[in-house]
């Protein structure tokens, strides 16, 4: 007979499967979690990449989608300060002697290269027909003197006369004009003399300065007439010499009295003498367009030769250099020369600009651009102002052709 099941082990075992259950569907719910959650996170992992790179790949399109340009930035042109130019060097006093008295040289005591004093004697002439003049005009002056003391006693009588009516007022008045004329007789004949002496002092030719003889064109014997103005003597100080220099217009501005210059010669390599500038014309040559400018140099020592050519570099002038931009920058169109500017939001703006000299492979801007203006080289005919564009490089100055 079968045994009846036990009541009370039924229950307990039912009990133990209902507790069993859930830790298992717990397990299987945290597991599901979190494969779902390597699922998300694979996705993404994997479309991240593909959304970066699709939007990198937009700004690329977007980007090679503008004109893409080369830029350049205007250059400081050459000054022209450190150029050296041509001068002209001068005694800073020169001065042709002439013969005033007309005669033969009898002796000369100067010759070429001798430094002379001022009023030292040059030359004598011997000028017989001034002193036989000379002579002859001293006689005359004794005769007037005698003439006039002659009248000065009859005219003194003739008025002592008229006192007691001896002659009439008519004679007295005769005795008194001729002594007038006797006086200005005998003053004409004392200026005479003074005159001849004079030009016999000119017999003896002198320097008018201190300097150097430069040059002699005479000797004993010669026959000096004083009105061919045949020059004896070249007298020149040379103690301080003057330059003169023609500047160039982009150079002139700079250019002030009180400057230090450099002085070079080609016979002296590797040497250079200090000048200083003094003075300039004020005005341009309107056929050179260069403005002439004087400076002076210390020659005590006599190493620089008065009319030889030498180079000045003007070291203290420091004109305002041009901006320059290689010529392919440049637009022609119908408003003018332009050139096309990358402003900071990186759009076009066309100017207009102003040249100076053409290098041929660039030229000067006098107006018009700033030396931080990104320029575009070789600007497309179809560049336009306001177009938004791409700098693809900025072409350094030395690379510029």
């Amino acid at each position: 007979m079968d045994q009846p099941a036990n009541p009370a082990a039924t229950p307990v075992q039912a009990d133990k499967g209902a507790i069993q259950q859930p830790p298992v569907q717990l397990r299987l719910g945290r597991l599901a979690l979190a494969v779902l959650c390597l699922v998300l996170v694979g996705l993404i992992a994997g479309f991240l990449p593909r959304i970066r790179a699709h939007r990198v790949l937009l700004h690329e399109m977007k980007d090679l989608a503008l004109p893409s340009v080369s830029v350049i930035h205007p250059a400081a042109g050459k000054s022209g300060a450190n150029v050296s130019l041509p001068a002209e060097i001068k005694a800073f006093v020169e001065a042709p002697i002439y013969a005033r008295a007309s005669g033969y040289i009898k002796t000369w005591t100067a010759d070429m290269g001798d430094s002379v004093k001022e009023g030292q004697i040059l030359a004598e002439i011997d000028t017989p027909e001034l002193d036989q003049e000379l002579a002859r005009s001293r006689a005359e002056l004794a005769q007037a003197d005698a003439a006039l003391e002659l009248a000065r006693t009859t005219a003194a009588r003739w008025a002592d006369l008229l006192k007691t009516s001896s002659v009439s007022e008519q004679e007295a008045a005769e005795k008194k004009a001729d002594l007038a004329l006797k006086t200005a007789t005998r003053e004409a004949a004392r200026s005479n003399v003074r005159r001849l002496e004079q030009m016999k002092s000119f017999a003896h030719i002198t320097a008018p300065f201190a300097g150097t003889i430069t040059a002699r064109k005479t000797d004993v014997g010669q026959l000096i007439s004083a009105d061919n103005g045949k020059e004896l003597f070249r007298l020149a100080q040379t103690q301080t010499l003057r330059v003169f220099v023609h500047v160039p217009q982009t150079l002139a501005r700079a250019i002030e009295s009180g400057q230090q210059a450099e002085l070079a010669f080609a016979e002296l390599p590797g040497r250079t003498f200090e000048a200083k500038v003094v003075r300039t014309a004020g005005a341009m040559d309107p056929e050179s367009r260069t403005l002439l400018t004087e400076l002076h140099v210390d020659n005590a020592r006599g190493e620089i030769l008065a009319g030889s050519f030498a180079q000045v570099r003007f070291i203290e002038a420091h004109p305002e250099a041009a901006l320059t931009i290689p010529a392919n920058a440049l637009l022609f169109r119908a408003a003018g020369l332009q050139v096309g500017v990358v402003a900071p939001n990186d759009k076009i703006e066309l100017r207009p600009v102003k040249l100076g000299r053409d290098f041929g492979h660039s030229v000067e801007v006098m107006a018009g651009l700033e030396a931080t203006d990104r320029v575009v080289l070789n600007p497309p005919d179809s560049l336009n102002g306001g177009e938004t564009v791409r700098v693809a490089e900025t072409v350094p100055a030395a690379d510029r052709k």
